[in-house]
């Protein structure tokens, strides 16, 4: 019976249409989890992938953050457990993000604290979402959310 729960768990998540752009930015946020992983398993200095990650920041986390919490959060409301939780990390998050020393520990928390929230976004809290949602909130993050094209920096690709 154990079994069939853990494959019940691993079942893929049936995301709502207006909510798949910004599940495929969780999966480069993961990428990145994964390229700082690389860089520590192939001893890249830390600064070499702290540029990395401060480009990825800047073009990718901030906005994807400003997105959720304008457009995403609001379904729940700001008073919602699990709307609370995700604010909490993506604070903390950012000061990870911003953090100048200690850099190898930062990157280090930055990566594990990363995966835990989106993996908490993606099981837990969107799909709370979905289920309440009206069409009208599903039809505003559409329109909202300008879902672009991935575009990797590859001015030093040290997680190859």
């Amino acid at each position: 019976m154990g079994f069939q729960n853990d494959k019940e768990r691993r079942k893929p998540i049936k995301r709502v249409k207006a909510l798949q752009p910004i599940s495929r930015e969780h999966h480069h946020g993961l990428l990145l989890c994964w390229k700082i992983r690389a860089g520590f398993s192939k001893g890249i200095a830390p600064e070499r992938i702290k540029k990395y990650t401060d480009w990825f920041f800047e073009n990718h986390i901030k906005p994807h953050f400003q997105l959720e919490e304008a457009y995403v959060f609001p379904v729940l409301g700001a008073n919602h457990k699990m709307v609370k939780k995700a604010l909490t990390q993506h604070r903390r998050l950012t000061n990870l993000f911003n953090e100048d020393t200690e850099i190898e520990r930062s990157l280090s928390r930055l990566e594990d604290n990363l995966a835990r929230h989106i993996r908490f976004e993606e099981r837990i809290l969107f799909n709370e979402i979905q289920q309440v949602a009206t069409k009208e909130q599903f039809a505003l993050i559409e329109e909202k959310h300008v879902a672009l094209k991935f575009e990797e920096n590859t001015e030093d690709e040290f997680w190859k």
